[in-house]
């Protein structure tokens, strides 16, 4: 079992978007066991109703919010309707994402490049814009944006998902440069092989895919969700605030070598 991040949110509004499942979901329950409110964002209804059943269990606070993350208004609309409802927005973490199939480049075709490039790299520009925006006005905020080891390392068969994870940890640099004497702090994690329902539909679920991909991790496992979650809470704490501008990867090994 994973142990929880032990600091206190308490009196913190938190954003978290892909919320609905795997390390968004993680997540944003571990802010409510943390004691901060939590607007709980995807595009799922059904994974968000999920996800605030389990927060409520919890005894945390929790908005859920259906939004398309790549629409600038509906984004917007979501991080006015937070303040509003808990009066301030303290974290954020932009985590919604979609996988890209093996393909190589000349195989991609526009629309799943566009698409890719749009919920994965689009949205967390969107999602800083209208956060940060906010963060300005209340003196402050920490910002964690998904990245992932492909935001690092270019992997064959994987040229959109490439192109929109490198961007994250770019976008995430360049705007942590530009906050860094406003009081906000920003910065991009990056995943490796993680036990999510991306990550199955990815393996095909197979116990073959799953032993492929896990071959892959130098630890011989795959990560969990709650141990992204606890480094999410951690960045998003006090007691990481000299750390900004900064790309963490969490991949069991896996691009030690590059």
């Amino acid at each position: 079992m994973t142990q929880q991040f032990n600091g206190s949110f308490e009196g913190k509004v938190a954003f978290v978007t892909g919320a609905g499942s795997g390390i968004g979901r993680a997540t944003a329950i571990a802010f409510a066991r943390a004691g901060a409110a939590v607007t709980a964002v995807d595009l799922s209804q059904h994974g968000l109703e999920e996800t605030a059943r389990l927060i409520d269990a919890a005894g945390g606070k929790v908005l859920s919010v259906v939004c398309n993350v790549t629409d600038s208004k509906a984004i917007k609309a979501a991080v006015e309707k937070t303040v509003a409802t808990f009066g301030s927005l303290d974290c954020a973490f932009n985590n919604a994402g979609i996988e890209q199939q093996v393909a190589t480049l000349p195989e991609i075709e526009e629309d799943v490049w566009d698409r890719v490039l749009a919920v994965n790299l689009k949205s967390v520009y969107l999602c800083m814009k209208h956060q940060l925006n906010v963060m300005l006005k209340h003196g402050g905020g920490a910002i964690v944006n998904t990245s992932s080891g492909a935001g690092v390392m270019a992997i064959q068969g994987q040229s959109a998902y490439c192109a929109s994870k490198f961007g994250v940890t770019a976008i995430s640099k360049c705007a942590a440069l530009e906050h860094a004497g406003k009081g906000i702090r920003i910065n991009a994690l990056c995943p490796g092989i993680i036990d999510t329902e991306m990550m199955s539909r990815f393996t095909g679920d197979t116990e073959e895919g799953r032993a492929r991909v896990i071959a892959q991790e130098p630890v011989g496992r795959m990560g969990r969700p709650e141990e992204i979650a606890n480094a999410v809470l951690w960045l998003c704490s006090e007691q990481a605030g000299f750390v900004t501008g900064h790309a963490m990867i969490m991949d069991g090994g896996q691009t030690a070598g590059i």
